[in-house]
């Protein structure tokens, strides 16, 4: 009896020590809490870098500790606040992920489920798909699960399946970073569970989002809400539904019109992260948040993109940048070149650059550069406004067009209500021009020197011989 009454009398200890231990920790997490969010006000004064552009379009104050809003087409930054600090990026570290995996893998490829990548989660507080050691999952299933789902060890398996190891695959992330022009990025995890030295910066996450969002693929998996993990030999479990966590999605909270793929991402270390593509009017923006409170994270990015939609809009160069010149690599003439009527150069008319509401086009400067054309390509020119890029353009050959004619029809005098043929300028590039007259010049001085040796050797006579006896004569023979 008096063991039953001590055992009692120590496990009522126990229990109003615990107690005490968990009544003590309520009012510390609400001081963090409050903390927090009084941490993300504070960073609203924080300086926004291209506010202080001349005449550019003052864009807002948010919490975020780094945020950057970029076209996807041109690369152009729109919006830069602190986009070069050193920041956990936690779980849209999948972005990279996913991006090298849709590049290294064959679409039929199935990934298995090791148990070491089962064993490399906390299962009770870490984003997963749910499924056992063993199991194999085609491609697109993996994709989703990780994109969806944010499921931590989908990715640590599609390191495995790529690479071999995790280690070796952060090998691979920070090579594929480094080779899209990221310069202050360190990737240890595939998924992004802390480390300490596991970091990126906002601007470098852009430009991985900008090179995962040009894959049709993964942009279209990024924008799903919803996806069920299907039933196969190996994965026999039914109804385990993913459900993405981005209130930015259709029917959420923050739900955002044009809305093409987005990220979430959390740890205690990185706060809430977030990467989101829109696309409106012809334009395709990129936005990211680093180091958020929730729900601002997605009030952050809605403001953003209503800033980028608001106040640029896309300029097509080809059409509006009739007398380029620059530097003297290139002239512009209106008249023919050897007897042709059509330019030897254009500009890509694919091409556009970003152009605030703000400024006109009187106000850019370009700077022509002649480093990694393509084959087709036979310059760049790059459009800033004081220094800061607004996108870039290509001088290509003109392509050849088959000229359309009816011959069933009679030749007939050019109508006087013909429409009138666009003024087009031609882009010369000099040096090309001087190999151009240069081959010619040849061409001409040896068809000419060629044509005087035969005309003499035909009116040149000849003599013949002729024997007479002792002697020989010569006769002209022509």
């Amino acid at each position: 009896m008096l063991y039953s009454f001590s055992f009692f009398k120590i496990n009522k200890l126990i229990y109003a020590f615990f107690m005490l231990l968990i009544l003590s920790a309520v009012p510390c997490s609400r001081v963090m809490a409050v903390d927090y969010e009084a941490e993300a006000e504070t960073r609203k004064s924080m300086p926004v870098e291209s506010n202080s552009y001349e005449n550019w379009p003052l864009g807002p104050a948010i919490g975020a500790q780094a945020a950057i809003l970029i076209d996807a087409r041109t690369g152009a930054v729109l919006y830069e606040k602190n986009i070069h600090e050193k920041l956990y990026p936690a779980s849209i570290t999948k972005l990279l992920t996913t991006y090298i995996a849709i590049n290294e893998c064959q679409p039929d490829e199935m990934i298995t489920f090791s148990q070491e990548a089962i064993d490399s989660i906390n299962w009770w507080e870490d984003a997963n798909m749910g499924v056992n050691a063993g199991a194999s999952l085609p491609l697109e299933d993996v994709l989703y699960g990780i994109l969806v789902g944010s499921a931590n060890e989908a990715a640590y398996a599609l390191a495995e399946h790529i690479s071999g190891s995790v280690e070796e695959f952060a090998k691979l992330m920070n090579q594929t970073a480094k080779e899209l022009g990221c310069t202050n990025s360190n990737f240890v995890t595939p998924n992004g569970i802390h480390d300490e030295k596991h970091y990126t910066t906002a601007h470098d996450m852009a430009i991985i989002a900008r090179a995962f969002f040009s894959n049709d693929i993964l942009a279209k998996i990024s924008g799903t809400t919803r996806f069920e993990v299907p039933v196969n030999e190996t994965q026999p479990r039914e109804g385990i539904i993913l459900t993405a966590k981005s209130q930015l999605l259709p029917g959420k909270a923050y739900a955002y019109d044009g809305l093409v793929g987005t990220k979430t991402g959390y740890t205690q270390a990185a706060r809430q992260t977030l990467v989101s593509c829109a696309s409106k009017g012809g334009i395709k923006l990129i936005c990211v948040i680093l180091k958020e409170e929730v729900p601002y994270q997605f009030t952050d990015t809605v403001s953003l993109f209503d800033y980028g939609f608001d106040h640029f809009e896309a300029v097509n160069v080809s059409e509006i940048d009739t007398q380029y010149t620059i530097d003297n690599s290139f002239f512009t003439t209106d008249i023919d070149l050897l007897g042709s009527s059509k330019p030897i150069l254009e500009l890509d008319k694919n091409d556009y650059i970003i152009l605030p509401n703000t400024i006109s086009f009187d106000d850019v400067t370009s700077k022509i550069s002649y480093d990694d054309s393509s084959s087709d390509e036979i310059a760049s020119i790059d459009y800033y406004y004081q220094n800061v890029f607004l996108g870039g353009i290509s001088v290509k050959l003109a392509a050849e067009e088959a000229p359309a004619f009816d011959f069933g029809r009679k030749n007939t005098a050019i109508s006087s209500q013909a429409p009138i043929p666009e003024e087009r300028v031609i882009f010369i590039n000099v040096f090309y021009l001087a190999l151009l007259f240069s081959a010619v010049l040849l061409l001409a001085a040896f068809l000419f020197s060629f044509r005087a040796r035969r005309k003499k050797r035909g009116l040149r006579y000849k003599k013949k011989k002729i024997f007479s006896r002792d002697k020989y004569w010569y006769i002209d023979h022509y």
